[in-house]
């Protein structure tokens, strides 16, 4: 977890989680003052944040952001099953430490996890960390580490009772239409469009497995060689469509030349990294889901873009409200911005799906 920090205090008083740490969680040395608590920059939705040790070890800790939450978006002890299930397989994720569901502590839900060094590649910029003679095994490291996920049986590492009926395409397309009609957007004319059009071309539900929600290179942390170190940012995680991955990582994947804007800023429109149609074909071959890659990507493609343009809305009315911290900065721009970029995404799912 790279990248520039902020000192605060606020959202995670320092001197009450040393005193829940030094009770929850024995492998954390809070020695005889407080923890260091240090925010980590970056992210749009739960924060994320440093905790240094009295011996000088690093930890992370994750709480739902400031205020102007939405249903269940935010719900850390959901966050929390998936890591702690995670943890024994071969899925590279955090240590999973400890969870508190008493609010008394900091005023949330939080948990505490290991602290996974590694490039964390957000953006362009915090891409240009990577070796240019990684990125080519990082990209393919993407897809490697997507199936190794989808080929965790949810039963077998306790996440089975997460399992709904009915159709989980039906859930997220009724889900993602109800809040973005809670948001801030006022003209959602054509998120509308889409979400009819993606109802009436719904997929049948293959078996379900972990679903991620939000898999792409800035959630992962990169060593030097291009290997990923941990999947980071588990609130989206559901028992799901392994494909509504795949379209989500694939609308993200940015390369020089490409004519739709991609769902969010990355570190692949730099040089070494893999076309997507090389990751698409190392993911079909590792997961031996060629075949309904070949006749149902395209509509997850359309999904991913309507459902960055959803979530782009709840962020859009954080902004708009003044909730996500970002002290220093104009939040009325922000705000604007993020707005620019869910009317985008919108057209681009409708345009994708035939106007």
């Amino acid at each position: 977890m790279s990248g520039s920090t902020e000192i605060t205090t606020d959202p995670v008083p320092a001197a009450a989680l040393t005193s829940w740490l030094a009770a929850r969680a024995p492998q954390v040395s809070v020695g005889d003052g407080p923890v260091e608590v240090r925010r980590i920059s970056g992210g749009h939705s739960n924060l994320t944040f440093r905790i240094v040790d009295g011996a000088g070890n690093p930890w992370a800790l994750r709480r739902p952001p400031l205020g102007g939450v939405l249903a269940t978006a935010h719900d850390m002890g959901r966050e929390w099953r998936f890591i702690a299930a995670l943890d024994p397989t071969p899925v590279p994720v955090p240590q999973a430490v400890a969870f508190c569901s008493d609010q008394d502590v900091i005023g949330a839900d939080f948990y505490v996890m290991g602290f996974v060094d590694g490039v964390v590649p957000g953006d362009p910029e915090a891409g240009t960390a990577m070796p240019v003679e990684s990125r080519h095994a990082a990209g393919l490291a993407c897809a490697d580490v997507l199936a190794e996920l989808h080929r965790v049986d949810p039963e077998q590492v306790g996440l089975g009772d997460l399992r709904r009926s009915g159709s989980y395409l039906e859930r997220q397309l009724r889900r993602w239409h109800r809040q973005v009609h809670a948001s801030a957007v006022e003209d959602l004319s054509v998120i509308d469009a889409v979400h009819e059009k993606l109802v009436a071309r719904m997929p049948d539900d293959p078996e379900l497995r972990i679903a991620h929600g939000d898999y792409r290179p800035g959630n992962l942390s990169f060593r030097p060689d291009g290997a990923i170190g941990a999947i980071f940012d588990w609130e989206l995680a559901t028992l799901g469509d392994p494909l509504a991955d795949l379209g989500w990582l694939i609308a993200s994947w940015e390369r020089p030349g490409d004519t739709d804007v991609a769902i969010t800023s990355g570190p692949t429109v730099l040089d070494g990294w893999p076309e997507a149609d090389e990751v698409v074909a190392r993911y079909a071959e590792r997961s031996g889901r060629g075949e309904r890659i070949a006749s149902d990507l395209d509509y997850f493609l359309a999904f991913a873009r309507w459902r960055s343009a959803c979530v782009g809305a709840g962020v859009h009315t954080r902004y708009a409200a003044g909730y996500m911290g970002t002290e220093g900065i104009e939040e009325g721009a922000l705000a604007e911005a993020r707005l620019k970029s869910v009317h985008d995404q919108a057209a681009a799912a409708l345009n994708a799906l035939g106007g």
